[in-house]
């Protein structure tokens, strides 16, 4: 079986266990002798379906997902949606409800709503990695990846000013190769001009393969957005014929909400290894389903 097929069959097949035991004995050998790491096949699978079960590949990506929580506490150890409840409801964020034709999860991110004065850049990129960590818990996503719908409009110099080399190499770095998702496509729409410095600064620390795979709308983007994603799953304001972005925002602010306690056991392991039954919490079984 290749990468894809292997990636089709459920987590407890037989089949995928030799590819999760040479996961796990790759990370237990890069491991610091001081750490005492272990990992549930659940977690480890989610890497593997990443990179279609090319278990290299897999335990690069692993290595830096561990890496980055470590190196940047700044950001991973507090995944509050509370903490960040004033930017959530400026309806800044959705996951819509439907996924696209492929099967991915589609997000949006409001800029615009971001007011740089009550929030930092740290804040604001937290939401995405708290979103990232719900959405990579189930598996359809782990096999169909997502997609980022960016809406720039209202860009402004004191967001340009909060987005540094540093912060643009740790935002890249993630992007890329350091979590457990398929970054599908990228779409960035109502950019203005002088949004085109800072993605410079981040373009550089881009694989070749995400570069290839970020799109460029504009402001009459409508029709082009449709070219990808299905009329029916859009919200009105961007094209399409589904809920309101207001709507579909404050749905999933309140799934965030409902996720706080797994947010933050998440945010405080040393791995970031929490399953649902280490959990009182439920929601990523009733994601799961979505």
């Amino acid at each position: 079986m290749n990468g894809p097929q292997l990636n089709e069959l459920p987590d407890d097949s037989e089949q995928l266990e030799p590819y999760v035991s040479g996961l796990r004995r790759g990370a237990l050998q890069a491991a610091d002798p001081s750490s005492v790491w272990t990992f549930t096949d659940t977690f480890l699978l989610r890497f593997l379906r990443a990179r279609d079960f090319d278990v290299e590949l897999a335990l690069k990506l692993l290595l830096n997902y561990l890496r980055w929580r470590k190196e940047s506490p700044e950001i991973s150890t507090c995944l509050s949606p509370s903490s960040v409840l004033g930017l959530l409801n400026t309806s800044y964020h959705a996951v819509l409800p439907q996924r696209d034709h492929t099967g991915s999860r589609v997000l949006i991110y409001r800029i615009g709503q971001w007011n740089s004065k009550d929030w930092s850049a740290f804040q604001v990129f937290r939401i995405s990695l708290m979103t990232s960590e719900i959405i990579s818990r189930e598996i359809e996503t782990q096999r169909r990846g997502v997609k980022v719908i960016f809406d720039l409009q209202g860009w402004c110099l004191a967001h340009a000013m909060q987005i540094n080399a540093s912060l643009a190499r740790k935002i890249s770095s993630v992007l890329s190769d350091a979590f457990p998702l398929k970054v599908r496509g990228i779409h960035l729409v109502n950019e203005p001009m002088f949004f085109h410095p800072v993605f410079a600064m981040i373009r550089p620390f881009l694989p070749d393969k995400i570069k290839q795979r970020i799109h460029m709308h504009g402001t009459d983007f409508q029709d082009s957005l449709s070219d990808f994603f299905s009329p029916h799953i859009l919200p009105p304001e961007y094209g399409g014929e589904g809920p309101d972005i207001e709507d579909v925002c404050q749905d999933w602010t309140n799934q965030l909400l409902q996720s706080e306690n797994l947010l933050k056991k998440i945010a405080s392991h040393p791995t970031g290894d929490i399953t649902s039954e280490d959990s009182d919490d439920v929601m990523a079984e009733q994601l799961s389903e979505g």
